[in-house]
């Protein structure tokens, strides 16, 4: 049977993405070798890396526009440490919004650099809105916010207008929906809840704010000497690099992130518009917020879940269970998620529905 997978990450991946990437570990490129043993400096890898970075920038139509596209390890947990690294001056201050779980840890790292200031936080209704309406400090030296919030199913409709630096954690929304990239100055996304298996991170980066801070940081953490290394400052992640490489030639094929668009709100509407028709259900998120990447949503009546657990299961869906900080089930309908695969999540519903 087909296996519906609602992950959160380590998510689903396109087909063709698998069997390519199985294809190269057994001999990549023809050389008789695995990808997982190459030489990272050899030519068959460099040749990788460039274009996973180069295709990042095109398909953000970042390219030639003054940004620099790198492939990192350490998850974007890493970068909740080297954007006030990278960005806060001695003395300085930064600027955050406080919308989730990974908000709230990038701002505990930003904490050990200096005066952390946190403009808004839905923190009181168990994050399930994006707070509005709030004033980014003028002397802050970058803004940070997170574009989707997995655990609690919210998402950024828009960014607000800021002449400080705007920085943005895009790890479950990256590549998912058509935005003018031009306004961040720095963009990172975790490969795993959108874009490739786990183990590398994007991080894009405008060129002009690049060793601005004044600050002596050491070599692994500094920006200037990933950019300057072709991110290949030290051995890279050299598996999940080429799989997200694979990942982003097929959002190309498909069209781009304005075609996977188009398809990620077929997927959101028809499975939001089930949850408010059902009266056996209702969303967890306030409606204008809503994600299109991670979908939450609770039983009215906890007496079904027995039911309606062993109903999913036998359908072939996987990884439907909430966070325990939601409760209820969440579907993560990330871009290799087919349109079929929501509609028998929503005919189980409807299912479920008949049967009590």
């Amino acid at each position: 049977m087909k296996k519906h997978n609602y992950s959160a990450g380590p998510c689903i991946l396109p087909q063709e993405v698998f069997e390519k990437s199985a294809q190269a570990i057994l001999d990549f490129n023809n050389s008789g070798l695995s990808i997982l043993e190459i030489s990272h400096r050899s030519k068959d890898f460099v040749a990788v890396m460039d274009e996973a970075r180069a295709l990042a920038l095109e398909l953000l139509g970042l390219e030639g526009k003054g940004y620099q596209a790198l492939f990192l390890a350490g998850g974007a947990s890493l970068e909740f440490l080297m954007v006030p690294y990278n960005l806060m001056k001695e003395n300085g201050k930064a600027a955050y919004l406080d919308s989730g779980t990974w908000a709230t840890a990038a701002i505990k790292e930003a904490k050990f650099f200096g005066e952390t200031v946190i403009v808004a936080s839905s923190k009181d209704d168990n994050y399930n809105n994006v707070p509005k309406g709030y004033e980014i400090p003028a002397d802050a030296d970058y803004f940070h916010c997170t574009s989707n919030n997995t655990i609690f199913g919210t998402q950024m409709k828009s960014f607000p207008k800021t002449n400080v630096p705007l920085v943005c954690d895009m790890s479950s929304d990256i590549f998912s929906r058509d935005l003018d990239f031009t306004q961040f100055d720095i963009i990172y996304a975790g490969a795993q809840k959108n874009m490739g298996p786990a183990g590398t991170t994007l991080v894009v980066i405008k060129e002009e704010i690049i060793g601005r801070s004044g600050r002596a940081i050491p070599s692994m953490l500094d920006y200037a000497k990933h950019v300057k290394a072709d991110s290949m400052f030290n051995t890279p992640p050299v598996f999940p690099v080429y799989a997200s490489l694979l990942t982003l030639q097929w959002i190309k094929e498909k069209g781009g992130i304005a075609a996977v668009e188009k398809l990620n709100n077929a997927k959101a509407e028809l499975l939001y518009n089930e949850i408010d028709r059902n009266p056996l259900f209702k969303g967890a998120a306030v409606t204008e917020d809503r994600s299109n990447m991670n979908v939450t949503f609770l039983l009215n009546n906890s007496e079904h879940t027995e039911t309606f657990d062993k109903m999913w299961k036998e359908a072939g869906i996987s990884g439907l269970p909430g966070h325990r900080s939601v409760g209820g089930y969440r579907a993560s309908i990330y871009n290799a998620m087919p349109i079929e695969s929501v509609q028998v999540l929503v005919d189980t519903m409807q299912a479920l529905e008949k049967a009590v």
